[in-house]
């Protein structure tokens, strides 16, 4: 319930961080916060249950704001005292670790300061963005490397060269002891090597958490003491899926404790796809449980006195091979689907499978190694168990520092075993009457002229994910970007993330004056249905459409056009361009302001990395070129197969998928230009489909409301 109490702090929040920042109050924030409390009030007091409420629809809302909203103000000011009222826990998550950087470390402060609103934060990463100390004294006591412990995916990652690896880890143990590290590697002064880096951390499967004898010093679990007490926990979209993959409460507090803010939230439901696909590279599996069968080998006497766990490694050997010479036996039979595949497709290295329907040649073999790796997974869960139990064991006869080592190749395996059980699960069953239908395929891998096969499998919408692992546990949730809707409406959404239609749903429009800027459409005799006569017309006319004085920014759907189109410039145009591809995006771009700073025109070619999240206000960009419509390539197994179960229900999947994602990229381009109140300029979209097509005014009439010109 949203008490006076509570809407005066909220209020008087609000209006202090107006005052202190000298800021003008923006109509969409005020609509924000009305929004946010009126959801997170549907949320019960504590010590009420659901059922005494009046109202039962979920605490969740979905709120589109536009550019310049101020969105991170809003949020701030209105769920942090109600979490603090309701008893719960804020979890803001953010895209990506850099946004979820500047949140902790540069936002949240700001706000603190200025709202007069009394919390605790605190930011909360994963294992893997800290050092395991416990690896890190193995790692010394071998002096030469670790070869005592076996890689997770040693077919993936390198090992590190111990004339490299070695003076970087004695750095880390003395600033570490010294006081002047936290273990944390977004801290460590110096670029660290990903090999070198993966050597010294360890995941979730290779923690013995409580029961590490480093627990007292570990990193990570000083860090995470701090997420217990914060008002607060800064995360990202992939930390706290992973958390929820895990159940929640593995590194985040409670779903049910929580109320989530997914800030960038259009993001939402293609992060939870890839947390909940599985796959299996078949030969350097093969080669992964060859190798643990060697290190099984040589450790077997070593865990010889632990009561209760000889039985249990002595199964392994077999098992390890039973299910390698299975996998060999797949691997011929999944050469052949390429060997039998028709004409005109023996070629592709890539074979989804229609519908996601499994190959009846295949079902056994899947069957016979899913049961051969629930087999590996329930013995090896047998034997961590044992293992943890004798870490907290005083005399339980094997040496401590054997039994940590043991520890990480057990858990290594026992969790690479469970992915690899996860895929064939998938593939052990026909796949008929699946609703939606899983997508699976396999890729032909090359590598140094050795041909292999990689099977996959992944849901195909989020929706069913997010509705068992987010939306019916958590107390709230908050989704807001300023680009969620498609075509004007949250249908799009609502499909691919399973969002209750009972939600609260809002669309909040930019403050930013769009009759201070055009949208164009040139003339030309030509759609990029003709690829060859688009690029020619685009040479032709971009030296006349650009101004060498200004800073421009051209949007290309293709790498193949934007080359095209660059190499057919005139030499003097291309001194100008700076292309994706020639140095990081970060260099570009500050090459880019380097050379607006300096009084001189800039233009960046660029492809779908520089339409969204890019940041160019006021003379860094005058002038955005999108050279088509941004249709995506159905060239993603994913989006084949959701195109595929859109047209068996009945459907138009251009007109349910490609326009309405068309679309949404559309506007995240056009979204480049204007970035503060005071930004003109003009947006040139060089495909005339946007005028001539039915579903291209649908399109047209969903971006912000530029000035138009339409030849």
């Amino acid at each position: 319930m949203l008490s006076e109490e509570l809407k005066d702090r909220i209020r008087a929040a609000y209006a202090a961080v107006i005052e202190k920042k000298s800021l003008t109050p923006r109509w969409g924030q005020r609509q924000m916060i009305a929004e946010i409390a009126n959801t997170l009030a549907r949320i019960p007091l504590p010590g009420e249950t659901p059922a005494e409420r009046s109202n039962a629809e979920p605490a969740v809302c979905v709120i589109e704001a536009g550019t310049g909203t101020g969105k991170t103000i809003a949020y701030s000011v209105t769920a942090i005292p109600m979490a603090q009222a309701l008893g719960k826990r804020l979890v803001v998550a953010t895209a990506t670790v850099a946004l979820q950087e500047q949140f902790v470390h540069k936002d949240l402060p700001d706000i603190k300061r200025h709202s007069e609103l009394d919390f605790s934060y605190a930011l909360a990463k994963g294992r893997r963005r800290y050092v395991c100390l416990s690896k890190l004294d193995r790692l010394l006591a071998d002096g030469q490397g670790d070869n005592s412990v076996l890689p997770l995916y040693p077919d993936e990652f390198e090992l590190p060269q111990a004339a490299e690896a070695m003076p970087i880890y004695h750095s880390m143990i003395d600033a570490l002891g010294r006081g002047e590290w936290d273990g944390d590697r977004d801290n460590w002064p110096a670029t660290v090597p990903e090999q070198v880096w993966l050597g010294a951390t360890t995941d979730h499967s290779q923690c013995s958490g409580r029961r590490c004898p480093n627990i007292s010093q570990c990193s990570f679990y000083k860090a995470r003491e701090e997420l217990t007490h914060a008002d607060v926990i800064v995360a990202n979209h992939d930390l706290t899926l992973s958390d929820l993959a895990l159940g929640g409460g593995a590194i985040l507090p409670e779903p049910e404790d929580c109320i989530y803010v997914f800030d960038e939230g259009h993001h939402l439901p293609d992060k939870a796809l890839s947390h909940f696909a599985s796959f299996c590279r078949i030969h350097t599996t093969v080669a992964w449980l060859q190798d643990s069968g060697k290190i099984l080998a040589q450790g077997a006497a070593t865990l010889a006195p632990l009561s209760g766990i000889a039985h249990y490694l002595k199964q392994l050997p077999e098992q390890l091979e039973n299910a390698a010479d299975s996998l060999k036996v797949a691997e011929q039979a999944v050469a052949s689907l390429f060997d039998d595949a028709e004409p005109n497709r023996r070629d592709e290295t890539q074979l989804r499978f229609e519908h996601g329907l499994v190959p009846e040649s295949l079902i056994p073999l899947a069957a016979t190694l899913a049961g051969q790796f629930q087999s590996l997974v329930n013995n090896l869960s047998r034997i961590e168990k044992s293992l943890e139990d004798s870490l907290e064991d005083e005399f339980a006869g094997v040496d401590k520092g054997d039994l940590e080592t043991w520890h990480l190749n057990i858990g290594g395996m026992l969790g690479r075993a469970e992915a690899t059980l996860a895929l064939w699960q998938a593939y052990a069953v026909t796949g008929k009457g699946e609703q939606p239908p899983m997508a699976r395929w396999i890729t032909l891998l090359d590598s140094n002229g050795q041909h292999g096969f990689e099977l996959r499998c992944s849901p195909i919408l989020a929706a069913d994910i997010l509705q068992e692992y987010l939306w019916p546990r958590a107390a709230g949730v908050i989704i807001t970007s300023a680009t969620i809707t498609a075509l004007n409406s949250f249908e799009r959404f609502i499909l691919h993330s399973g969002v209750s239609r009972e939600a609260r749903f809002k669309i909040v429009a930019s403050p930013f004056d769009y009759s201070r800027a055009v949208f164009s459409v040139p003339a030309m005799d030509c759609e990029p249905g003709d690829a060859e006569a688009h690029s020619a017309a685009m040479i032709e006319q971009l030296p006349n459409l650009l101004n060498r004085e200004e800073a421009s920014l051209v949007l290309f759907s293709s790498r193949r056009q934007m080359l095209e189109v660059y190499q057919g410039l005139p030499a003097q145009w291309r001194e100008e361009i700076l292309m994706q591809g020639d140095g990081s995006k970060q260099e570009i771009l500050r090459l880019h302001r380097e050379r607006v700073d300096g009084g001189d025109g800039s233009v960046i070619f660029g492809l779908a990395s520089f339409a969204e999240g890019v940041d160019l206000p006021g003379k860094y960009c005058r002038h955005v070129v999108i050279a088509k419509i941004p249709f995506a390539v159905p060239d993603s197994p994913i989006e084949a197969s959701l195109a595929e179960w859109i047209e068996a229900r009945g459907g138009n999947p251009f007109m349910e998928i490609s326009v309405p994602d068309a679309a949404l990229r559309l506007v995240q381009a056009s979204g480049r230009l204007l970035r503060t109140e005071q930004d003109t300029g003009r947006v040139t979209l060089m495909d005339r489909r946007i005028i001539t097509r039915r579903y291209g005014r649908a399109i047209l009439d969903s971006l912000p409301p530029f000035k138009r010109e339409l030849h």
